[in-house]
């Protein structure tokens, strides 16, 4: 059962909404659904709503829901520093009075920037460097676990894929220069992973640092051509997209830059991990997230923000490949449990039919709880509480959770990994 010391510390939050220019606008966005369930605030029908955030990060802070007892527009954050033992010594100790995991849901309508997060040594100097830029001193490896279809553009494709690209879209050879694009050409899996990787990075990086004038006739050139091609037989999914971002995007360079990066379609309940240094864009979908505790992002493309290319081109890792797709594993009947290769989280997706009950067992760490469909009661010690979706929980460590529906429930909860318990014991 949960220990006594932590029942009162079950907290409603609010979360906190991001309105980038990128997001579904209005009600057809669940982080409009989501806000307006959790906080009563109105939905503006042609008002982006992009990303929906629960946790302590300074940019989109939770709040305790009324201050539950705590005074008005107590911050989680500064309730967390006030009561640091509902981390657990072993988060407490790892990562100090605060959460290192930020959870949130995505409503994305168009695609994101091309974009990689860097580890914790860059992260470290990007600060110190340019602290008006990046915000944060923190590494942000982050995974995206599909709700609905959700597309992206994740990690190079592979060497063979590459030269097919150079063979069959001229218009990039003209932008990197016939000498570098040789150099990808004659290059083979014998010459060994570090001079496929010099290469790889040398032809991105010219593509990438490209004049706006020279990016802008390249397209150009590209979409009359695939127009005239789409007469004559089926454009590849890849070309289509390309179109599509074109429209989105005129004349960015990360419109002809997509060719270089895997297409990833994930089916609701599939995840996507992306670690440090990883390039990648999400493209339409939406998606629960979840990432440690940052939002420091490097951007090169597909974007009106600011671009750090230099930046972005260096610290890629230059891994070719697709993916891997998580599919969770089974936690119980009821809960399906996604374990990135990262300390700081993991998610659990609960689909609770009508009158079943399940039980989240007391851990060592905190866990933030979000209802995301349908109503139950939740039961902690001798405390019962009505749940309902768009409500937002956190929990303590130590705290054992039973949840029973009256409707079919689908919740979400994220927690730090639990592996990381496993490993510091």
């Amino acid at each position: 059962m949960a220990k006594a010391a932590n029942v009162d510390k079950v907290k409603r939050l609010r979360g906190w909404v991001q309105n980038y220019d990128w997001g579904r606008c209005g009600a057809e966005a669940q982080v409009a659904r989501l806000l307006a369930l959790n906080s009563g605030a109105e939905v503006k029908p042609d008002r982006p709503y992009a990303e929906f955030w629960m946790g302590t990060h300074d940019s989109g802070p939770s709040f305790l829901a009324d201050g539950y007892g705590e005074g008005q527009n107590v911050g989680l954050k500064e309730w967390i520093r006030k009561n640091p033992n509902v981390l657990g010594h072993k988060v407490l100790e790892k990562w100090g009075p605060d959460l290192p995991f930020l959870f949130k849901v995505l409503s994305v309508a168009k695609a994101l920037s091309i974009q990689a997060h860097p580890d914790k040594e860059l992260a470290k100097e990007l600060l110190k460097l340019k602290p008006n830029l990046y915000k944060d001193g923190n590494h942000k490896p982050e995974m995206a676990l599909a709700i609905t279809e959700f597309r992206a553009l994740c990690g190079f494709i592979t060497l063979e894929e590459l030269k097919g690209v150079l063979v069959d879209i001229p218009e990039i050879v003209e932008l990197v220069g016939n000498a570098s694009a040789k150099q990808v050409l004659d290059i083979s899996k014998q010459d060994g992973a570090e001079k496929v990787k010099y290469a790889l990075r040398l032809v991105f990086t010219q593509l990438m640092s490209a004049s706006k004038e020279m990016a802008t006739k390249s397209i150009a050139k590209v979409k009359s051509r695939l127009h005239v091609e789409s007469q004559l037989r089926c454009l590849t999914e890849k070309e289509q997209l390309v179109l599509h971002l074109e429209k989105q995007y005129p004349g960015d360079i990360g419109v002809i830059s997509a060719f270089f990066f895997n297409y990833v379609k994930l089916n609701p309940g599939e995840a996507l991990y992306l670690g440090a240094n990883e390039p990648h864009a999400y493209l339409s979908g939406e998606c629960i997230e979840c990432m440690a505790t940052s939002d420091n992002v490097v951007r090169a493309g597909l974007t009106p923000k600011h671009r750090d290319i230099q930046t972005l081109c260096s610290m890629l890792t230059y891994k070719q490949g697709y993916p891997d797709i998580l599919k969770g594993f089974p936690l119980s009947p009821y809960i399906t449990r996604y374990l990135p290769p990262v300390e700081e989280f993991e998610v659990d997706c609960c689909i609770l039919p009508k009158g079943a009950s399940t039980v989240f067992p007391a851990i060592p760490g905190p866990s933030i709880f979000l209802v995301f469909l349908g109503k139950g009661t939740f039961r902690i010690g001798s405390r019962e509480d009505i749940v309902t979706e768009g409500d937002v929980l956190f929990a303590p460590s130590n705290t054992e959770i039973t949840i029973t529906t009256s409707s079919e429930l689908q919740l979400y909860r994220a927690g730090v990994n639990s592996r990381f318990f496993h490993n510091a014991l």
